[in-house]
């Protein structure tokens, strides 16, 4: 964990000044462009984390730029929307016409996103292809990391996909230990949204829940686009389950919560990083959304007074509050803007090739930490914290900051 030192140099600098200078250019000279593109999901129903994790990115891309740190290269955002009105959310078809874009602007060296998982997936074999590395600030699906589909989403061989989240292999297991050592949870019901993200992390949860000898009671598929989920929740009501837990993003999770608490207003109710985010908490609203639990695949340090100072700046710049993932995506363009400058220093030219290589030895100091990555580009870090939605009145209602309460982090498998 940084210092508040530390801190507020990560504002000032995103590892500290220097002066390096592409080979055979003079200080004068007019700046090398290095484009870094941004690919989120601008459109649908995550849109508002979506702006918020760009935001992240640009404060330190606009931080190092103000520096002076990369000596004559001056980083220039790409940024791209994988979401569309069609799909109401990320659309996989978009964002791998995204990565495409990507790819054959050679002026493009590293990228930051997708949000989404199923995004991801559409995107990394393309990136692959192009040995374009991304890092994600929030997409956890494990299959796009795991070797065991390498060939699939890797098709070039090296890591291109990196992460600066945990995966779902934990997210989804340290939930169920947590719901049901510490919530009581002994007859759970498992929903997913169908999408890439929600059936993962569905799939990891129901796993283990079971695993530790828990009944569960069934599982339901939702379509996002419907309207109303009713007739599963009667029958969840019927079977006297005691917990749902929801894998999935907010097109799905917006309608389900407000009728949750119509119908089953009582029961224990969970979900993962998808539920995250001021875009939750507006769509849904209070008192509906309240005493859902939830988790994010990174250490919470919304409420670390170290960080405070980042937040401060966060807000002061863009008039709203960070959300955890605006951290992470932060961290992500630290890592991308120290590959940069350690390749500069090399005197070699910067290209997607080289940058790729230095983010996979990477070890950056950020704000979560000192990031690192194994062999296949997840973080080493599997820190999973869980969160409650709690009103607190003082506050706006989507204040992410104030409206979810940091319980601790979850119990490992």
């Amino acid at each position: 964990m940084i210092t508040r030192r530390q801190a507020s140099q990560l504002m000032v600098s995103a590892a500290g000044a220097a002066t390096l200078l592409r080979p055979g250019r003079a200080a004068a000279a007019d700046p090398q462009v290095v484009r870094v593109g941004i690919n989120l999901s601008f459109t649908g129903a995550d849109a508002e984390s979506a702006a918020r994790s760009k935001d992240g990115a640009m404060l330190a891309f606009d931080n190092a730029n103000a520096s002076g740190e990369l000596g004559n290269i001056k980083l220039e955002p790409v940024i791209l929307d994988d979401g569309t009105a069609t799909a109401g959310q990320y659309d996989p078809a978009q964002a791998a016409t995204n990565a495409r874009k990507m790819v054959s602007d050679k002026t493009v060296v590293a990228a930051i996103g997708p949000q989404m998982s199923g995004a991801g997936k559409a995107m990394a074999p393309i990136l692959s292809q192009g040995d374009l590395a991304t890092i994600t600030p929030s997409s956890t699906n494990p299959d796009l990391t795991d070797p065991k589909f390498a060939a699939q989403y890797r098709p070039a061989g090296k890591a291109i996909y990196f992460r600066t989240v945990t995966t779902d292999a934990f997210q989804g297991p340290n939930m169920a230990n947590f719901m049901i050592e510490k919530l009581g949870s002994k007859a759970i019901y498992v929903l997913d949204d169908s999408g890439a993200y929600g059936v993962g992390m569905a799939d990891a949860y129901q796993k283990e829940a079971e695993k530790k000898g828990v009944k569960v009671l069934g599982r339901d598929r939702l379509d996002p686009k419907a309207a109303d989920y009713t007739t599963i929740l009667t029958k969840i009501k019927a079977l006297e389950a005691d917990t749902i837990y929801y894998g999935g993003v907010n097109q799905a999770f917006v309608k389900l919560a407000k009728q949750v608490y119509d119908i089953v207003p009582k029961i224990i109710k969970g979900g993962g990083d998808g539920i995250v985010g001021a875009d939750t908490l507006s769509g849904v609203g209070f008192p509906a959304i309240e005493g859902w639990y939830c988790t994010i695949a990174s250490p919470y340090l919304l409420n670390d007074g170290k960080v405070e100072p980042w937040i401060n700046l966060f807000h002061e710049k863009f008039g709203m509050m960070p959300d955890n993932y605006a951290i992470t995506s932060y961290d992500a363009a630290l890592v991308i803007i120290d590959a940069i400058k350690k390749v500069a220093a090399t005197g070699k030219e910067v290209t997607r090739s080289a940058v790729r290589d230095a983010i996979q030895a990477s070890k950056t100091d950020t704000l979560q930490g000192r990031v690192s990555f194994d062999a296949n580009g997840d973080i080493t870090s599997k820190v999973v914290s869980v969160l409650e939605i709690v009103h607190d009145p003082k506050y706006p209602e989507d204040d992410v900051v104030h409206q979810y309460k940091y319980v601790g982090e979850a119990p490992t498998s």
